[in-house]
């Protein structure tokens, strides 16, 4: 059979004027288009032009994943009430960084962070390591390989001493921010802590001692393969164990030489914080069992177990007289002692993230703030009593520890990339430069 010939005049109305520009079709691009035809173009792009439309493409996806699970509501106490009521967030003014000016979302820029966002200025998400008013980036410290554990300033040492899981310590000067140096372990150093002329770090089945004035050192060893946290209030030194949930203590002997007592139980699960109260006769204790202890130090017994979280208690922190706690279910709350003399949860704020560390520090005029980490790899501040919102500290990674150094306004943060940075409020005089 002869071949269809298509109409003369067919063809002559295909031939006259181009084709009218159509876009390029979207899911043909990823490679899932089912449409035949299809009103868009099923065309190569220059490779150039195709990367940037998927790198495009694939931010905005990001971003609106990361704006969704940011938290846009927060609890604020009425002065009138002193209750809680829901309202819609602030937006900040300034990023301090940069004094760009904040976007609505309040979220860092991951593509940014790993220094390859193609929007600039342009980025609907913040391109700064910070947003809020009252503080400033004063340095970042590299050095560590892995997360960091522990941050501490001696008293009798002006220099830093950092430790994390990439079985390192590091001493760093104030003043420069320099790395002094850098010692070894044959594992990763869990926790530490200073005391005075002393700093302690945990280490697999040791507690390790240094007398930073003579550089005399102690070996302190344990049955437990882990120390979560370790805490000296006196002549006794207590360490949170992961097997077992167990407290061990060591007190003083008549030379001075810590022995190790018997060891405070109750807990179900490792204790992840130790925290002694203001008075110092009280010390609580916070575990993966999503419950806190109350120690009598007198007696070194459990006189009280708060219950209200249902995750891992990981922080503890004294405010006044009020007890402060952070979780993994996602809530700060605040612990009272009433007149029964049970103490019992006044408030409870909801931060929709796991809450990893929390700190304190005073501003210029003396007022108190809260620092809070959570595994949104955001540290949030907080005025209190009010709980409102100053702003936010960003980091590549959750920040697993935040030390205060002394009265100046400085806090340094060290997150699970093991960056150090070290932060400034603004109106304090600051040594570290």
């Amino acid at each position: 059979m002869a071949a269809v010939k298509a109409p003369r005049r067919i063809l002559e109305r295909r031939a006259v004027g181009p084709l009218p520009k159509r876009d390029i079709c979207k899911y043909w691009l990823a490679g899932r288009c089912n449409r035949n035809p299809c009103r868009f173009l099923h065309e190569a792009m220059p490779s150039s032009q195709i990367s940037e439309h998927k790198q495009s493409r694939h931010h905005r996806l990001q971003g609106n994943q990361s704006l969704s699970k940011s938290k846009t509501w927060r609890r604020e106490a009425d002065s009138s009430t002193g209750t809680c009521s829901t309202q819609p967030p602030r937006k900040t003014d300034t990023c301090h960084n940069n004094k760009s000016i904040c976007k609505s979302s309040n979220t860092v820029c991951k593509y940014w962070i790993d220094e390859n966002c193609v929007h600039g200025d342009k980025c609907e998400f913040l391109h700064s390591w910070s947003c809020g008013k009252g503080f400033s980036l004063v340095t970042k410290l590299g050095g560590h390989k892995n997360a960091i554990t522990g941050i501490s300033l001696p008293s009798s040492l002006n220099k830093l001493v950092t430790v994390g899981k990439d079985k390192a310590m590091r001493i760093w000067d104030c003043n420069n921010g320099q790395c002094l140096s850098v010692e070894n372990f044959e594992s990763e150093v869990s926790c530490l802590t200073a005391e005075g002329s002393f700093v302690f770090a945990g280490i697999q089945n040791t507690i390790k001692g240094w007398n930073t004035l003579d550089q005399t050192s102690i070996n302190l060893s344990c049955s437990s393969d882990k120390i979560n946290v370790v805490t000296v209030e006196g002549d006794k030194i207590f360490a949170g164990t992961e097997d077992d949930g167990s407290i061990l203590v060591w007190k003083s002997n008549a030379s001075g030489y810590p022995e190790i007592a018997q060891p405070l139980r109750g807990h179900k699960s490792g204790v992840v914080c130790l925290r002694v109260g203001v008075k110092g006769s009280r010390m609580f204790s916070g575990s993966r069992d999503n419950t806190i202890r109350v120690w009598d130090l007198d007696t070194m017994e459990c006189v009280e177990t708060l219950y209200g979280h249902t995750s891992a208690v990981m922080s503890l922190i004294c405010w006044e007289t009020y007890l402060l706690s952070g979780s993994m279910d996602g809530t700060i709350k605040v612990w009272a002692c009433k007149e029964s003399g049970h103490i019992e949860v006044i408030h409870t704020q909801e931060e929709g993230h796991g809450v990893i560390a929390l700190g304190g520090i005073h501003d210029e005029e003396d007022k108190a703030i809260l620092l809070v980490s959570c595994d949104d790899s955001c540290v949030r501040l907080y005025d209190l009593p009010s709980f409102e919102e100053r702003g936010r500290l960003f980091a590549k990674k959750e920040v697993c520890a935040i030390e205060v150094l002394g009265s100046e306004g400085i806090f340094v943060t060290g997150d699970a990339t093991g960056q150090l940075a070290v932060w400034k409020l603004d109106g304090k005089p600051s040594s570290l430069r």
